[in-house]
């Protein structure tokens, strides 16, 4: 048995891993694109390593770094089932269709094919079920905490049992269940993207954000929030909304109450939504707040826009306007979208406040604006270059990945020790400071591009 990895092995993108068998077959794990700076290393999304013998495409969860490549992978001749979670299923096609009207093609006709194609071979699985895939192989698919429909998955092979952890969340992410350690890992591939740090507490993050929006107020400025449209964004509303309820006692803020919060996102309005209709998939305290609050996921000066001209609108709006407000767009790395005219118009303004609540890749705009503050340097963004005089704020407690206290945790619970960890997904500082602790504490770890024998 060895993996081989073709992405997600030297940094946060890309993310592929190919497990072959001792009988000679194989399956995949992701197939996700390249961005920032990996994509740059791999300009080319094409499909490089040979199909035969590929059994099956495991999907650890939607997002593009984990499953933008399968449009290539489909063209090259890829024609076995993907198995995924069951939400999984039902976000996979609208987030590859977004993909593939902004990166790939716009024809209709083509797209349509496609997703049509794709659905003939998506096969949905409950989680926690051992699933039989063919030539002596079962996967079981885990709560991962990561977004909603995320898993890690075990395999079950020739008395193996391998696990590749996908992304996996922090305890402090809102609306989903934690996720629980496997009770066997003879081989775990495990992400590292914050193996070198620790997030910061669920209130202390909640704090610091209203402190920030309270700010936005008093100087009449913009709370600009980069954000994937799924995951980040539902768990912004759902912490939002709890600000807002929990404010009316502190009057310099209390007009939070009554300016614009702006999503605008189709995608994240579209996501929003299953969000809303998949709540059996929440956690007890979503539950909780769902008995006394039927939509966490709204409020009353949410302002949701769809349409490409109310954004240009909007964009038009704030810029004349002297009132306050906050907009939630994506791309949450901020390599393209509608945040990126937000930024365009607003980082050159002194009482604009730019909110970072996810992982900003080495090379993406996103890490050069939280890199750069307060007229300190410019950046060069959608062939402008800018002078950066907006505040940014990195929120780590947001962030939807393990930290390494999570990782840590999330190894140490299994019952046995793993033969051998792989890291993945990850930095090098962060593989680095990782491996040290895992060591310490007895676990053989490995980070190469080698086999697992």
């Amino acid at each position: 048995m060895r993996i081989v990895h073709h992405g997600g092995h030297t940094g946060v993108t890309g993310s592929c891993h190919q497990l072959f068998f001792k009988n000679g077959r194989s399956i995949l794990v992701d197939c996700g694109m390249f961005q920032g700076a990996d994509a740059r290393k791999r300009p080319s999304m094409d499909i490089d390593f040979p199909l035969e013998g590929i059994d099956a495409l495991l999907l650890t969860h939607v997002h593009i770094d984990h499953i933008g490549r399968i449009p290539y992978l489909m063209e090259a001749g890829f024609n076995k089932p993907m198995y995924c979670t069951v939400p999984t299923a039902k976000l996979i096609p609208i987030m590859l269709e977004d993909a593939m009207r902004l990166g790939i093609t716009r024809n209709r006709q083509v797209i349509k094919s496609f997703l049509d194609d794709l659905k003939r071979h998506i096969h949905p699985c409950p989680y926690n079920e051992w699933i039989d895939i063919g030539h002596g192989t079962k996967v079981r698919f885990q709560q991962a905490g990561h977004i909603l429909g995320s898993a890690y998955i075990e395999v079950d092979h020739d008395d193996d049992r391998i696990v590749f952890s996908g992304d996996l969340g922090s305890r402090c992410t809102p609306i989903l269940k934690d996720p629980v350690s496997p009770e066997r890992a003879d081989y775990l591939v495990l992400e590292s993207t914050y193996g070198d740090r620790v997030h910061e507490g669920r209130e202390t993050r909640i704090h610091r954000l209203e402190s920030i929006l309270c700010e936005t107020i008093s100087n009449s400025g913009l709370t600009i929030i980069p954000a994937f449209s799924l995951g980040r964004t539902q768990e912004l509303l759902y912490e939002l909304n709890k600000i807002l309820e929990e404010i009316g006692h502190k009057m310099q803020c209390s007009m939070l109450k009554h300016i614009d919060i702006i999503v605008d996102s189709p995608l994240a309005i579209k996501l929003t939504d299953i969000y809303d209709a998949m709540q059996e998939y929440w956690d007890e305290e979503a539950w909780e707040v769902l008995s006394v609050d039927s939509q966490p996921l709204v409020f009353n000066n949410l302002v949701q826009i769809d349409s490409g001209a109310d954004h240009r609108e909007a964009v038009t709006h704030l810029l004349k306007s002297k009132k306050p407000a906050i907009v939630i767009a994506g791309s949450g790395m901020c390599t393209g979208g509608r945040v990126v005219d937000y930024l365009k118009a607003f980082l050159g303004r002194e009482n604009t406040d730019v909110v970072f609540v996810g992982y900003q890749a080495l090379g993406t705009p996103g890490r050069s604006i939280q890199e750069c503050s307060e007229g300190k340097c410019n950046i060069h963004l959608d062939n402008m270059d800018l002078q950066v005089k907006a505040k940014t704020h990195t929120l780590t407690g947001y962030s939807a990945h393990a930290d390494q206290n999570d990782l840590i945790r999330f190894v140490e619970n299994i019952p046995t020790k793993p033969r051998e960890i792989r890291l993945v997904h990850g930095e090098e500082p962060a593989k680095s400071a990782l491996a040290e602790k895992l060591s310490a504490l007895g676990h053989i770890v490995t980070w190469q591009d080698e086999p697992v024998e």
